[in-house]
């Protein structure tokens, strides 16, 4: 991602109003991306979907007539999961299709994600393809030439159906009784859909978008609503979604937090008891250190890339394998769908449940997590922290410190201006310690 403008690890994101995230911007990124995706000779559309953050209308507008300035069409698909703007832009046969989304992040952020005509994220070059028209002055095509907008009414229902095909045509959530939290976000509509026609029992939480409390207090990054319903409820176990439903975490019937390093071992780990792992699996430099040694005390081999759903897809790509995620609950099926996909991996972790007959918690103590902390230091911008002196000394020591049986891993984040500071290793004490002091450090540091 070196030299890029505006592009992070997952699209272009910031503050609402603050540039790049203004219609000025977004309107010029839209005849950009028109520039880039559309192919001679052809009539060429573009899917937009979003989540449903009030600042998402301004800039599905902004985007709109930019594309149309290109010549491109337009297919508007309204509040949608990440994921499914994936899966239509595959069905529609679309040349790209857009996410307007912060995902996680409060209602005053926004971005844009983009994916590709097969559904996946952009690779290097055609990012850096949109960057360059986007040094180009707008140049409207003829007026006869102008894209058309309209708008897909059936969308959540074609996404629907294909979040059920993920799973085998016999398997039913009869007698299973779910919480669901849908963050006030994208799945708001759709995921109750999904799990109820499956034969589950359905109460849910984080459905009533107003336009300004997605991920407020609710969803993946807020589990407490969530664990207090499941607990009230007398449910079998919670299920949360992000903003924008390409993260899921879970919840035991006992209130206990499952997050996505649980859910990928557990997925994995009855996939290959079935012979039905294809491969191994991948992990990111955050994957708690309890994942890689279950699995590869199962025979399974496991590896690690840097953090972002991008860097695990191009790893599965490069060895041919199907499974890989984050802890966060982002998580990539290969066989299933082409990009982290909250309600499909949930259906996976459920079917993993069915075929085993065992309960999320006996599924899950296969493997036994390390202590792990993380501090997110916020800072005036972004830096790497290893070219910082003081730094780098503070690790080693750390590092020294800790042994064999311990990690420290420190990290810019690529959506925010955060440090990432994390500790790993056998006593919470110590690693709560180290990362404390790493982070006053790193705080003292800041360029």
């Amino acid at each position: 991602m070196a030299g890029r403008k505006y592009f992070g690890t997952d699209g272009i994101r910031g503050r609402v109003g603050e540039h790049p995230i203004t219609p000025e911007f977004m309107l010029h990124l839209g005849w950009a991306a028109g520039q880039a995706f559309k192919k001679a000779g052809q009539r060429n559309s573009v899917l937009i979907g979003k989540d449903t953050r009030l600042s998402g209308y301004m800039f599905e507008s902004a985007l709109e007539a930019g594309l149309s300035a290109a010549g491109v069409d337009v297919k508007l698909l309204g509040p949608m999961p990440t994921p499914a703007i994936a899966y239509l832009t595959r069905t529609f046969r679309a040349s790209a299709g857009i996410v307007i989304s912060a995902s996680h992040n409060p209602h005053h952020d926004n971005g844009i994600k983009f994916f590709s005509a097969d559904g996946t994220k952009l690779d290097d070059a055609l990012e850096a393809e949109i960057e360059r028209w986007l040094d180009k002055p707008i140049e409207v095509c003829g007026a006869g030439e102008l894209g058309k907008a309209s708008r897909v009414e059936d969308a959540p229902g074609r996404y629907v159906e294909f979040c059920k095909s993920t799973v085998p045509n016999q398997f039913t959530l009869d007698n299973l009784k779910i919480v669901l939290d849908c963050a006030h976000g994208a799945t708001y509509h759709v995921a109750p859909k999904v799990f109820r026609e499956l034969g589950a029992q359905v109460s849910v939480i984080g459905a009533e978008p107003d336009g300004l409390n997605i991920n407020l207090d609710v969803g993946s990054t807020h589990l407490g609503r969530l664990k207090q319903a499941v607990i009230d409820k007398g449910a079998d176990l919670g299920i949360a979604f992000d903003g924008d439903g390409d993260r899921v975490l879970m919840i035991d019937r006992d209130g206990s937090e499952v997050d996505g390093d649980e859910l990928l071992y557990v997925i994995a780990s009855q996939r290959f008891a079935e012979d039905r792992l294809k491969g191994g699996v991948v992990g990111t430099l955050m994957t708690n250190l309890g994942v890689e040694l279950a699995l590869t005390e199962m025979g399974i081999t496991f590896e690690r890339v840097n953090v972002g759903d991008r860097y695990v897809m191009e790893r599965l790509l490069a060895n041919n394998w199907v499974l890989g995620g984050e802890g966060s609950g982002h998580m990539v099926i290969r066989d299933c769908t082409s990009t982290g996909d909250g309600i499909v991996s949930a259906l996976q972790v459920l079917l993993s449940i069915g075929k085993s007959g065992k309960t999320l918690a006996e599924l899950r103590q296969g493997m036994s997590k390390l202590p792990q902390t993380m501090i997110n230091v916020r800072v005036a911008q972004r830096f790497d922290p290893f070219s910082r002196a003081d730094i780098v000394s503070a690790v080693r020591k750390a590092e020294l410190e800790l042994g064999s049986s311990g990690r420290i891993l420190l990290r810019a984040s690529g959506t925010e201006p955060l440090i990432r500071v994390m500790a790993e290793g056998q006593s919470a004490g110590d690693i709560r310690r180290v990362a404390e002091a790493l982070a006053k450090i790193v705080e003292n540091s800041t360029p």
